[in-house]
């Protein structure tokens, strides 16, 4: 893990197997207390981070295990902005919500529902933003104060 005190910036890289994800979602919280994120956007945070690391793994580098995901937290202007990329090549049609009723009755399979959360959870997101590592999903969440 790498800080950069001047830029408020900190960058994780992960393997790319399950279970890792965790360490993402513990570096976010750390990161969002130094900022003063209230406890309940720090969950959201949390949660948004972990299902981004989770789909960079399984669909963005396809489960890949010489591949790599790169978290990156960044607190500017009363947010903390993460980067989560990996070495895939984008998402080439986003899933629609999840619906659950059909879900339920068998009529769906139950996919979907990271990027809904992530959705749900961030006041900003970027699909598919082009970085030098590969692609990345841009997430933003605002500080109020």
């Amino acid at each position: 893990m790498t800080t950069d005190s001047h830029e408020r910036t900190v960058e994780v890289i992960l393997p790319n197997e399950m279970g890792y994800e965790r360490v993402a979602m513990a570096c976010s919280a750390s990161f969002a207390k130094i900022f003063c994120l209230a406890p309940e956007r720090i969950e959201d945070l949390k949660t948004i981070v972990s299902e981004a690391a989770i789909n960079a793994m399984q669909h963005g580098n396809k489960g890949r295990p010489d591949a790599r995901v790169t978290v990156t937290f960044k607190y500017e202007e009363d947010a903390i902005n993460v980067w989560v990329m990996d070495e895939g090549d984008g998402i080439k049609q986003l899933l629609p919500n999840p619906n659950i009723e059909r879900i339920i009755d068998n009529l769906d399979p139950p996919i979907g529902f990271g990027t809904f959360f992530i959705k749900q959870l961030a006041d900003y997101v970027e699909f598919n933003e082009t970085t030098d590592k590969g692609m990345a999903l841009k997430m933003v969440i605002k500080i109020k104060k």
